[in-house]
């Protein structure tokens, strides 16, 4: 179900199960975990295999499920793996992401859409709702307003609108172009930058960090910024 390719600075994570729409069943949040906590490439690109990025729950499963709150906990260690690897995920939407895929791209540092993407959050409709860290990194990313709208009215947006509310930061016709040049960029720099912009803390702790991540970087590169001047 998890597929993992390594092309060196690049690692593609391909949710392969398209005759379900790449849909997760518990085994298959424990290989997604794995492969990314074993990711050793600078970026990593997150994409789902035929015309889905990830359907989200198999809601077989989910109906099968004897510890449903243990699922959700599950889901939730899958995105805070996905938001605290050292390296940078980039989700690559093409096709439809709903409810939990939706969640998981939440998760990534980077959300690139398809013309072809749609993205919801349809559990209201039968009853459930976002679980795996929906609810706090949804109006995180698009604000209170937006958040209620899309959770609350189950419907659909395409990439046009899903790019307007910030859902996505842009409409490309490949993701793993945006990767790939992604990947090409000091690996100091990706890390030490996510860290930075991941921070949780108070803006004194966060900003004595952004200065001793800067000297860190400065000193590690200190030619290259030199011989940059005359590019």
């Amino acid at each position: 179900m998890i597929r993992t390719t390594d092309e060196g600075d690049l690692l593609v994570v391909t949710l392969e199960r398209p005759e379900r729409r790449n849909a997760l069943r518990p085994g298959d949040l424990d290989a997604l975990e794995t492969a990314i906590d074993d990711a050793d490439a600078p970026v990593v690109l997150l994409r789902g295999s035929g015309p889905a990025f990830c359907a989200g729950a198999d809601l077989d499963s989910v109906a099968a499920l004897s510890d449903p709150e243990e699922f959700a906990r599950q889901g939730q260690r899958v995105a805070d793996t996905i938001e605290n690897s050292p390296a940078v995920v980039v989700a690559g939407i093409d096709g439809a992401a709903r409810g939990g895929g939706v969640e998981l791209a939440l998760a990534c540092d980077v959300r690139v859409a398809t013309p072809r993407a749609t993205l919801g959050e349809p559990g209201v409709r039968i009853g459930l709702f976002g679980a795996w860290g929906g609810t706090v990194r949804l109006p995180r990313i698009v604000g209170e307003g937006h958040a209620l709208e899309f959770s609350l009215s189950g419907r659909v947006v395409d990439a046009d609108e899903a790019l307007q509310m910030g859902l996505v930061s842009r409409i490309v016709d490949d993701p793993y172009d945006v990767a790939a040049a992604m990947a090409e960029n000091d690996h100091q720099s990706l890390r030490i930058i996510k860290e930075r912009l991941r921070d949780r803390r108070g803006d004194d702790e966060r900003l004595r960090a952004e200065a001793e991540g800067f000297a860190a970087l400065h000193d590690a590169n200190v030619d290259d910024i030199a011989s940059s001047r005359e590019e």
